[in-house]
């Protein structure tokens, strides 16, 4: 508890003290660049505080010629900061709450994360289309296909909204395995809990000239492929059951 105090201290005070003139400064010259390359240098700097340290493979599976989804599993708070300290620049969809956050949610606003309301089904689907438009604008994304964190660790089903914005911007996506992340900071805890959280990036899976028709095989595709870099421990029970 005393390291989560901690670094959520210095987070806090970095957002203020840094990220505070670096937004005035984005305000003003319309350049958000810096804001995003502030916020990587703070999720790195708390990952580094919180004791956790990264191992990575496949950076050389990821495209630098069009605009991709990243869809990576989630298991913890520490997985949107551990990708985007090892991904390129991305665009993000984040639950609303976080946008009430001063100084970071008026970042994110200004460098076009999309909020997204999961408690409303029209809000959502216009959130989708938000970044349908970003994506065909050469903005690629990270996007979490579970929806929410995993509780357990385990991978979750997928939801299908951020496949169908793939599918629409004709965007390949990117499977991201994350491993170990839950016993860093596990669901409804507030401990932080120091170790290495693997990544792995797999080949695209490709949605160029794809239907809603082939998203059930999509879909299947990317979740092989997540499921191929993380530990048994953390697949779904039913696979679990089926290896042994």
């Amino acid at each position: 508890m005393i390291r989560s105090i901690f670094v959520i201290g210095i987070t806090v005070a970095y957002i203020l003290i840094i990220g505070t003139p670096v937004v005035l400064y984005a305000i003003v010259t319309g350049n958000t660049d810096p804001v995003y390359q502030v916020g990587v240098a703070g999720a790195r700097m708390a990952l580094w505080l919180a004791g956790v340290r990264l191992e990575v493979q496949g950076k050389e599976n990821i495209p630098h010629d069009r605009a991709v989804v990243f869809m990576p599993n989630h298991q913890s708070n520490s997985d949107p900061p551990a990708a985007l300290a090892v991904l390129p620049p991305v665009l993000v969809m984040v639950k609303k709450e976080f946008f009430r956050v001063p100084v970071l949610g008026r970042a994110m606003r200004m460098r076009g994360f999309v909020p997204v309301d999961r408690k409303n089904r029209e809000r959502a689907i216009q959130a989708v289309e938000r970044a349908v438009e970003s994506l065909k604008a050469g903005k690629s994304f990270l996007a979490y296909p579970e929806g929410t964190r995993s509780p357990s660790g385990r991978l979750q089903p997928f939801k299908k909204g951020v496949f169908m914005m793939a599918l629409k911007a004709g965007a390949p996506i990117v499977p991201v395995s994350i491993s170990g992340s839950n016993k860093i900071m596990r669901k409804g805890e507030a401990s932080l809990h120091p170790g290495t959280v693997r990544i792995t990036i797999h080949e695209p899976v490709p949605t160029q000239g794809c239907s809603v028709d082939d998203r059930a095989r999509i879909m299947e595709a990317v979740r092989a492929k997540i499921l191929s870099g993380l530990a048994p421990e953390e697949w779904p029970a039913e696979d679990a059951a089926r290896r042994n």
